[in-house]
This record gives structure tokens, sequence and C-alpha cells, in this order.
């Protein structure tokens, strides 16, 4: 009983504190242009270096995430791919199926996963700067129509293998879900790993939960390319402070719209562009939120195996949550 009182009361003053910390100044163009600068990773492990701060995933991260494996439970942070065209699907997987001679059962996808129902992983050659990639390379020297010739997806196939945190918004406040235009700060982090009894540390996988897909079981879907709560880019310099490996969210990881005059999307910028911070869009927390509640236990150890495209601007990936 005092333990759900604790958890109550943590809850209501995680929100109070979220409310007045998280009325912060009005972020600009300016500032984010600073940040470009101030945040970057360029030549920290090179001048070729292609694989960002996935050089934060060491062996002893590796070995230390192995630990948290104690249950023995696994759950999928992946979405599941979706045929039919919504108002967040207008360009849903294709499938032609086909019988060879012998009958066995073979498929065609066609898939465009950059958007807001298929949970992807971004390759660091996905978004560019006035012309510049990650690490300073040319855009027009680098990418063509054969794809990306440096910093594709096949630099990450040795797979993610760390540790993984669900930072549970939603849950903190005590609300089903966040409505979308939700910003979330620095103050809603620190609230979080007070409420968690966690701290987010080097090679860290970090995923919001906003409860987009909870709404859209409820309400119906909407186009959350345009309208989602998110990640404000005033969040990136903590998550740079504190050397997260990767970062990912239900949604388009920026809050839409950004409230940023001529930015769209500030978080995809600092976070590929400066930073070589590889983002999982569109997963679906719910399921391992629950488990997680259930356990009291946010951390776990997470694995993905992105497949080896050679020229990928990322690639369409089922993360695994092992408690």
């Amino acid at each position: 009983m005092r333990a759900s009182i604790w958890l109550s009361l943590s809850a209501a003053l995680a929100l109070i504190l979220g409310t007045t910390l998280g009325a912060q100044t009005p972020t600009t163009k300016a500032q984010v242009d600073k940040w470009m600068k101030d945040l970057s990773n360029w030549g920290r492990w090179g001048k070729d270096d292609q694989r960002g701060t996935f050089n934060l995933i060491t062996p002893e991260k590796r070995k230390q995430a192995l630990h948290l494996v104690r249950e023995g439970i696994s759950v999928s942070l992946a979405h599941n791919l979706e045929k039919e065209q919504m108002p967040d699907n207008p360009r849903p997987l294709k499938q032609e199926m086909t019988l060879d001679s012998g009958g066995h059962a073979m498929d065609l996808y066609t898939i465009w996963y950059h958007g807001s129902t298929i949970t992807h992983l971004d390759a660091l050659c996905h978004y560019s700067l006035d012309g510049i990639l990650y690490n300073g390379y040319s855009k027009s020297e680098k990418i063509g129509d054969d794809g990306c010739r440096i910093l594709s997806i096949v630099n990450q196939k040795e797979g993610v293998f760390t540790r993984g945190i669900v930072v549970d918004i939603p849950r903190l406040r005590n609300v089903p879900y966040l409505e979308p235009g939700t910003a979330i700060y620095p103050s809603d982090l620190e609230a979080w790993e007070k409420f968690a009894g966690i701290k987010i540390g080097s090679g860290d996988a970090v995923f919001l939960r906003t409860g987009r897909w909870a709404r859209r079981a409820k309400l119906g879907p909407w186009n959350v390319g345009t309208n989602a709560a998110g990640w404000h880019a005033s969040a990136m310099p903590w998550l740079k402070q504190r050397d997260v490996a990767l970062l990912g969210n239900d949604g388009v990881q920026d809050v839409q719209p950004s409230g940023i005059q001529g930015i769209a999307r500030p978080v995809h910028q600092l976070a590929i562009v400066a930073m070589g911070l590889p983002l999982i869009d569109v997963m679906d927390l719910e399921a391992v939120s629950e488990q997680a509640a259930k356990l009291r236990r946010w951390e776990f150890l997470l694995t993905v195996a992105p497949p080896p495209v050679p020229t990928g601007t990322g690639f369409p990936i089922n993360p695994i949550a092992t408690f």
C-alpha cells in the first residue's frame, strides 16, 4: 500500500515538475545552429568514422548489458507492418505472392519505410545539412542514384547489443497517452530518472513512449508526420552529455510541429548530422512499457540486427527487449 501511494505521489510530483520546468524559453533556429557545432561528434572517432555513437557500445558495455537478463522475457519493440492505406500510412506495404513450379509460396515486398507506421533504423546518410553529412562528408560526392556510398546502414551490420531504457512519460504523468504536439524536455527526462530509479548513461539506447499507438487504438489514425508528441530539440544537449548511443520513440522522434521556424525536424538534424546518433523511428513501445511496469524495471538488454544493405539509408527492423 505504501509503495503504491509513493508511486502515485511521485507521479503527481513529476507531472508538476515536468509542467513547470518544461515551460522552456522558445528555441530558435540560431540556437539549433549553435548546437550543430556544440554537439558535434565530427572527428571524435577519427576522420573516417562511419559508425557515430555506435562506437559508444563498447565490449564492456555489451558485457554489462548481458547481466540485465534476469527473467528471460523477450518483447518486440516493432509495430506490425500494415498493408492498408491510412492517414498515417499513405504508402503502405505491398506484398505480391507467387508460387513456383514446385508449389512453394514466395513473395515480393515493396516497402517505403521512412514514414510513420514502419519501425525502422535511420542510417547516418539519411540526413544532411547544407550539402554536408555526418563527419564532414560531402552529400554530392557520396550520395547518388546508386544510394549512399558512405554512412549507409551496412556500417551497422554488427548489430546493437546494449542496455535499453524505456522512458514512459504517459505513465509518469498518469495518463494513457500524450496529446499530439506535446514536447519532451530535459526536465522530463530528469523527472523520469527519479521516478524509475535509473540513470541514463554512455552507450545506452533510450526510447521515448508517448502512447501514440494507445491513442490511435482509441481515436483512430491521424497524420503523425505533422502532428505528434516527441522530443524537443532542447533535449539533445542533455542526451549528448549522457553519451546516448541510440535514440528512438513511437512516432517520428521530433515533436510536431517543432515550433522552430525554418526547421521541421531539428532532432533528426542534430542527432544524425551533428552527433552521428542513429535513430529508430516508429517503435511500438506499448508491450514493453507494460512489461517494465509489471517488473518495476525500465532497463533491459536491447538487441537489434540491421540488414547489411551496402548503400541503404536505413531499413525496417525488429528491436527486441529481453528482461
